[in-house]
């Protein structure tokens, strides 16, 4: 790579739809970060309804709907998508799915002799076991163990998947925790309008999820700790489609783009309740604990290594009687010092401009550049 030159880091990923969960969000942030950052260029490869450059550096190619799929998009044209990666002249390739495009990404970086690295934002293995059969779990570990030997590195978003990829013989891997915006999400944004808007009494007891309604999610799980759990208390479910009373205890709003939004209906509930059992690391957890709020959950995924410690409560068990339980024990302690330390530890160990130079650095590292020698510096100083 020339010493003139940005060191060009290129995302290609399947992981971005309308409503897509932390791995878009992680991208956008990104790649705000990166777009500040001397020395650096970064493009990002998506697919999209039409094969456009819809901002400065989002390029989409034309891709079919997959059908019932969310609003994702299934890549068929490879050829189109590697003339354009190549096109892009990388310095350095990120995968963030394990699927077709890991596998073009890594040929592209071969054909190119620049770095491909992947970040592992799914437990594919464990979900596929869990939700199937033992023996598609067992598959899935071996074709992850055959891709993943391949890149440079495998960033992974928790001490959790990082074991876990260590368990498949993966040696070339990273820790690389996601992060939040911690100006968006504030609690400042709290309003206390919204138990009137939602039609619910000043003294309702209000948690709130937000995120795809997907099946790995548990919500039946959530209704049913929710109706276990009765007056006062009610569930918010964001990531609908429009405003429905599900139920007398559960509400359900649209999903919500827009971060600022997200941020006050976070802000303005009691806490985060999660009942998902494979989490890689709980974006969604993090913006709630910015804005002051801690969280309910089972012990399954990830979500143990953020709110332990005295920012939330882990349920006993993982049925909806044991988070209904877990509700009422939050209740029980000092919600405002738990609202504090979750505050408190975003800015500490959480916020985009704490992690991502980090990564920056490990780029910089791979493609032997100086160029993230100085935000290193600042997340070590941090």
């Amino acid at each position: 790579m020339s010493a003139a030159r940005p060191m060009h880091i290129v995302d290609l990923t399947l992981f971005f739809a309308p409503h897509s969960g932390g791995v878009k969000r992680y991208l956008l942030a990104k790649r705000a970060y990166l777009s500040a950052q001397p020395h650096v260029r970064h493009s990002l490869l998506v697919p999209g309804a039409r094969t456009c450059a819809t901002l400065p550096g989002l390029v989409e190619l034309a891709s079919p709907r997959i059908p019932f799929g969310a609003g994702y998009r299934l890549p068929l044209r490879l050829r189109a998508w590697s003339k354009t990666l190549r096109a892009l002249q990388p310095d350095l390739i990120e995968a963030a799915d394990p699927y077709h495009l890991a596998w073009l990404a890594l040929d592209v970086a071969d054909d190119l002799g620049v770095p491909a690295t992947a970040f592992a934002h799914s437990d594919l293995a464990r979900l596929l076991g869990d939700r199937f059969a033992p023996a598609l779990g067992r598959a899935a570990s071996a074709y992850l163990r055959t891709l993943y030997r391949r890149f440079d590195c495998v960033f992974a978003p928790s001490r959790l998947i990082a074991e876990r990829l260590g368990d498949l013989g993966i040696e070339r891997i990273a820790l690389q925790p996601l992060g939040v915006d911690g100006r968006v999400f504030h609690p400042r944004h709290a309003d206390p309008a919204l138990r009137d808007e939602l039609r619910l009494a000043p003294d309702t007891r209000l948690l709130v999820f937000a995120g795809r309604m997907a099946r790995e999610k548990n919500i039946p799980l959530l209704l049913d700790a929710f109706a276990r759990l009765g007056a006062p208390y009610h569930l918010l479910l964001v990531g609908g489609e429009r405003f429905e009373r599900l139920a007398p205890h559960a509400t359900m709003l649209p999903y919500q783009q827009d971060g600022a939004r997200l941020a006050r209906l976070l802000a303005s509930c009691d806490a985060l309740v999660h009942a998902g059992r494979h989490e890689t690391f709980g974006m969604i957890a993090i913006e709630a604990m910015a804005c002051a709020r801690p969280v309910v959950s089972l012990h399954g995924g990830a979500l143990a290594e953020l709110i332990g410690n005295g920012v939330g409560v882990i349920a006993a068990g993982d049925d909806a009687t044991a988070l209904a339980d877990a509700v009422r024990e939050l209740y029980a302690r000092d919600r405002a010092a738990m609202s504090t330390l979750a505050r408190q530890r975003v800015a500490r160990d959480y916020l985009w401009e704490r992690t991502l130079p980090r990564q920056l650095a490990r780029y910089a590292e791979l493609a032997r550049t100086p160029a993230a020698a100085a935000p290193a510096a600042v997340a070590e100083a941090a």
